[in-house]
């Protein structure tokens, strides 16, 4: 009973690698990308501080992602910084299948970025309302579009004081909604013949 449990556990196991290794059509089982996979994670967070650091005018190392393992120090209260995160992210519910070639297709889908930035410090108004500006110049949307990104809609700013070691610290937020397209290859192969023939009746 257990030699025979191992043997289908085993036969399983052999089934699941020729599936993986496939990796297309050919073979019944999961497909996974292949390719380059989009930016996440830390690679997009540096594309979003680039941005950010860009159009507030923020010298290096003031715009920082929210939730890091290891938190830095906060600045001292004089002096203005940003922190941004990423809140959620949108996607197609009914993305496009294109470009079919014999290999492979492409699957196409759009996705919305939700970012909320916090900007700090005694001035912290004023570098919030010039990040909010330099959103609505064309060049600078233009730039964003050669990071993969396009811009979609943006809140007004809120303060939102924060007390910070029994001080209260200057503080205003704002959302961003940010769009990207994203292109994934799966291994999907063309139907280029059958082996079975289809008749008709007369």
């Amino acid at each position: 009973m257990v030699l025979d449990s191992c043997r289908r556990i085993a036969s399983c196991n052999r089934l699941m690698e020729v599936r993986l290794l496939s990796n297309d059509s050919t073979a019944a089982g999961w497909l996974t990308p292949t390719g380059d996979p989009p930016d996440t994670d830390e690679s997009l967070e540096r594309k979003l501080s680039q941005w950010v650091k860009a159009l507030s005018g923020l010298p290096d190392g003031m715009v920082r992602p929210r939730w890091t393992p290891v938190q830095p120090a906060q600045p001292a209260q004089s002096v203005n910084w940003c922190g941004f995160g990423i809140l959620s992210i949108t996607g197609d519910d009914n993305p496009a299948f294109v470009n079919q070639s014999d290999d492979s297709t492409e699957m196409w889908k759009h996705e919305q970025i939700e970012c909320m930035t916090s900007f700090y410090g005694p001035g912290s108004q004023g570098v919030a309302s010039q990040f909010r500006d330099g959103l609505k110049v064309s060049q600078n949307n233009a730039q964003l579009n050669t990071l993969g990104l396009s811009l979609g809609e943006y809140s007004k700013l809120v303060s939102a004081p924060e007390l910070i070691n029994q001080q209260w610290v200057r503080r205003y937020d704002m959302t961003i909604f940010l769009r990207r397209k994203l292109i994934r290859t799966y291994g999907i192969k063309s139907v280029l013949g059958t082996n079975f023939t289809i008749t008709t009746g007369d």
